[in-house]
């Protein structure tokens, strides 16, 4: 039952305390609110229901935005329910060391409107520290004659709780020498004393050993406990004595570091070695030892760090003196340290109403400042001003609160922000002080339109640009923020078509780049004009126009069109008659050409593209007209084919062309006969695929029998070598260009051998019989005379066809090309740069098809080789398609060897006219030429 009853007793005795000291609160802290809570606390707890404490409804708690202002917040505020919370470690004995009672002091701040309340929180004690001593070992020297009843003072056990869990009680081990007593410093702190109860004798027993142990009051209590180890020495019958009992020394808490604070002395009646003493620090704490120094010899203290009135005001601890028979004596210093004005003022935002908007209204708070000075007195005392800025002014709220507000209008684009300077200075001497600055935004307010970069703009743009490209931007400025500053665009006015505005042109809402919605045609719109609106997006919104104006520039996109020529009803060229007593000069007709562009792009130039006879016609340049060069000659034709383009003066330049077919007639009557009986030509392409088949199919057809009458000559060598010698290998020989006789890649994937005399009395190719005696060997081209055949016509059923031979009339000298008048299929190369006839492999064989195609034509007795204008007289058969380019005119004086048939432009016997000697006059013509 009385371990029951003692730790009740310590319980009943906490409550009457803890009542006791409530109402002591209620007395001294009226406008309080005050709570109680246990020291370590876990986080998150809850303390109590401040806002409704203090009256605040829940859902008011987001708007006044409640909070703990605090040096160090050991607390927050549930913003959702108000609950007061711990947020951080509670320690009480870190807090309040061993003072009795323990408070947390604190404001809490709302707003909207204004208001600071003030709250304690009570800490309690809770036994969460056991009594320890300094040392684990204490050893003492006691002479064998010292009296029953002497007391030996013991270093005490610390423990860092506060009331009934602090260190309560000393415990000694049963022993026949030695009791235990209690004693109280004059802080209240308790220590032991050792009892001698009997006399010792150092040689009966010389060592003594006891355990001390410190109890707490907590409940369940906690302890700690030492070793005394006790040597029992020779006797020293005198031991040292204080010359007073209590020191009293009061330092300023700046003094530096090594002062004297003051000496204490001891004397000792012994003499010699026993009259020595030695001066120690008794029963102190660490914070003695960290700030005091005391010399063992002289008994002399000094300071050994600085001293902070703020943290410690006085120091209270004993000094030791001890002979070396370790007789000791006691006494108590008491140091006081005096506040200096060493701790400048400290100045706390507690709230800072940012960004203020710019149209508030003079008085406006900005900011809530609190000051503090740890300092006491008039050194504590503190009081605020504002360095510049006369926009703002203090106001001085509660106890230690200022107020900053506005003392004037603000304008964000003069001044968007503000650092405003506040200086806190103490009453000390001398004062000290401390700045702080608040840096404050100013919000924007929507009072300012946009402008416009330009008061208007002028914009240039060629035509034919494409669809969605940007022909203009236009750029505002606003000095406005945000959305006050964001300015849009849009397109408020036209003089275009309301409703052909929107395919004209469109503007970004956010660049203001102006977008062409349609490709613009100079010649149908050269300018337009438009009214842009720039509109921010504060409200209300406020806004700026400005006009934009669109020229169209012109573009070369219209070719030239000819009006005259113009073509007949039925889709064909009309022609132009020339007296053929035209002199030059004379003028023949006239190109007419508009162009729908303007300015440099309309300006037409004429220039001759292909001509039948390139020197019988001039050209205008810049009129278009057409005149004769010279008079027409007998060789002339006496239908000629102008081709004309007309250029203008772009970049690049654009053209068309015109075909001018003009015929040399002394009447009408003279040209519409052959108009009338010309027929209507037929498919080109058409017949030139039909002819090459042709052609294809009877090489190889001759190939073949060539090859068998070859095997069959060789069989029969012996009765007939001199009839068959040409086809015997090694006696043709090749001169000039010949087709080898084996293909591998062409157009005519054909051989044949081509044996044709080299001189020939006649002006044509004939079928002829051959002897020797009419044509020596030696004037063919093959070796061996005896290959010509039998004069009789019955060779119809020999395959070849041996007996024909082709008989050539001396080369006439105007066999010859230039470089631009040579021969060539369309579309293959023109061969070497020197101008020698080509020796692509296919431009040799077709040219060689070409002759021969001719030939058989003028071996029909009365035809011309002419067939049109730069066909070499195959266009007929092969069509216009056929026509070599790099032979742009053919009707110049180009003969076949051996023949006295010249390239005309009649139509030949594939029209099936009778020759008329080069009559090439046609009073109208066909089909449309191709440009």
């Amino acid at each position: 039952m009385r371990p029951s009853a003692e730790r009740s007793s310590p319980a009943r005795w906490r409550q009457v305390l803890l009542a006791f000291l409530l109402s002591l609160l209620r007395g001294a802290l009226p406008s309080q609110i005050r709570y109680s809570v246990p020291e370590e606390l876990a986080q998150k707890s809850v303390v109590g229901n401040l806002a409704k404490d203090l009256g605040l409804r829940v859902q008011d708690l987001p708007a006044r935005k409640l909070r703990v202002s605090a040096e160090k917040e050991y607390f927050t505020i549930n913003p959702e329910s108000g609950d007061l919370i711990v947020s951080d470690r509670i320690d009480r004995e870190q807090i309040c060391g061993k003072k009795p009672l323990c408070i947390l002091d604190f404001d809490t701040v709302a707003e909207n409107p204004l208001n600071i309340f003030h709250v304690a929180v009570i800490v309690q004690d809770i036994n969460d520290n056991t009594p320890l001593f300094k040392q684990s070992k204490i050893e003492l020297k006691i002479v064998e004659s010292t009296k029953p009843g002497k007391t030996f003072p013991l270093d005490p056990a610390l423990d860092s709780d506060a009331g009934p869990n602090s260190l309560q009680r000393y415990h000694l081990n049963d022993n026949e020498h030695f009791d235990l007593a209690e004693k109280q410093t004059a802080d209240g702190r308790k220590y032991p004393e050792l009892v001698l109860k009997h006399s010792l004798d150092r040689e009966e027993q010389n060592f003594h050993q006891l355990v001390l142990t410190a109890v707490d009051g907590g409940d369940p209590p906690q302890s700690g406990s030492t070793q005394i180890q006790i040597q029992v020495t020779d006797a020293n019958d005198n031991p040292p004595v204080f010359i007073q009992d209590i020191y009293k020394v009061s330092l300023q808490e700046g003094v530096p570091r090594g002062f004297s604070v003051l000496q204490v002395t001891a004397t000792d009646q012994d003499e010699g070695v026993n009259a020595e003493i030695t001066y120690s620090f008794h029963n102190v704490g660490e914070l003695v030892e960290q700030f005091f120094n005391l010399d063992k010899r002289t008994g002399e203290i000094t300071t050994k760090d600085d001293f902070d009135f703020e943290i410690a005001n006085s120091y209270t601890f004993s000094v030791e003196a001890k002979d070396p028979g370790d007789l000791a004596a006691h006494c108590s210093i008491q140091i006081e340290i005096l506040d200096e004005n060493d701790c400048a003022p400290e100045v706390i935002i507690t709230s800072v109403f940012t960004p203020l908007p710019e149209d508030s209204p003079p008085g406006t708070v900005i900011a809530l400042i609190k000051t503090r000075d740890r300092d006491s007195g008039e050194n504590g005392e503190v009081y605020c001003r504002i360095l510049g800025n006369a926009e703002f002014i203090l106001k001085s709220y509660s106890k230690n609160y200022y107020k900053l507000v506005t003392d004037g209008p603000l304008d964000r684009e003069e001044i968007p922000e503000y650092n405003i300077t506040v200086l806190a200075t103490d009453r000390g001497r001398p004062p000290l002080s401390s700045i702080i600055s608040i840096t404050l935004q100013i919000a924007d307010v929507n009072d300012n339109a946009p402008v416009f970069e330009q008061a208007f703009y002028l914009v240039h743009i060629a035509e034919n640009n494409p669809p969605g490209a940007s022909i203009a931007q236009v750029s505002a400025s606003d000095p406005d923020l945000g959305t006050n500053g964001r300015v849009s665009y849009s397109i408020v006015n036209s003089d275009l078509e309301p409703r052909a505005l929107a395919s004209y042109v469109s503007v970004s809402a956010q660049s203001g780049v102006v977008f062409a919605q349609r490709a613009f045609d100079h010649e149908q719109l050269r300018a337009f004009e438009l009214t842009l609106q720039a509109r921010d997006q504060g409200s209300p919104a406020l806004s700026a126009n400005v006009s934009l104006r669109v020229l169209v520039g012109d573009r070369n996109d219209n070719a030239p069109r000819v009006l005259y020529p113009a073509l007949g009803p039925d889709g064909s060229a009309l022609f132009d008659t020339v007296p053929r007593a035209a002199q030059p000069g004379y003028l023949v007709t006239k190109v007419v050409a508009v162009d729908a562009d303007s300015g440099h792009n309309a300006w037409l130039s004429y220039h001759v593209l292909q001509a039948s006879e390139p020197g019988l016609f001039s050209l205008g340049l810049r009129t278009g007209e057409v005149r004769t060069a010279r008079a027409l000659g007998d060789r002339d034709a006496a239908r000629q084919r102008l081709l004309v383009a007309v250029r203008d003066g772009g970049q690049p330049p654009l053209s068309a062309t015109a075909t001018l077919l003009l015929v040399f007639a002394d009447s009408l009557q003279e040209v519409l006969p052959d108009v009338s009986d010309r027929p209507a030509p037929s498919d080109p392409q058409a017949e030139l695929q039909f002819y090459l088949v042709v052609s294809l199919a009877l090489i190889s057809v001759l190939f073949l029998l060539a090859v068998i009458l070859a095997v069959a000559l060789s069989l029969r060598r012996s009765s007939r070598p001199a009839a068959w010698g040409c086809f015997q290998p090694g006696l043709c020989f090749k001169s000039g260009p010949v087709v080898p006789p084996n293909y591998s890649e062409g157009t005519l994937p054909y051989s044949y051998n081509l044996c044709v005399a080299s001189q020939s009395a006649k002006t044509e190719f004939n079928f002829l019989n051959i002897t020797p005696e009419v044509t020596p060997s030696q004037d063919l081209l093959c070796e061996d005379a005896s290959w010509v055949p039998n004069t009789n016509h019955e060779g119809a059923g020999v395959p070849f066809a041996s007996d024909i031979i082709l008989k050539q009339a001396p080369p006439n000298t105007d066999w010859r090309f230039s470089q631009a008048q040579r021969p060539g299929t369309s579309g293959s190369q023109n061969g070497d740069e020197t101008g020698t006839w080509p020796n692509n492999q296919f431009d040799t064989e077709m040219l060689q098809a070409m002759i021969l195609a001719s030939a058989s034509e003028a071996a029909d007795g009365s035809s011309t080789l002419g067939g049109g204008a730069g066909t070499m007289g195959l266009s007929a058969r092969y069509g216009p398609q056929f026509t070599l380019q790099h032979v742009p005119d053919y009707r110049q004086n180009v003969y076949i060897p051996g023949s006295n048939a010249t390239l005309t432009s009649a139509a030949g016997k594939r029209d099936g006219k009778a020759p008329a000697g080069g009559n090439g006059n046609k009073k109208k013509s066909g089909k449309k030429e191709k440009k």
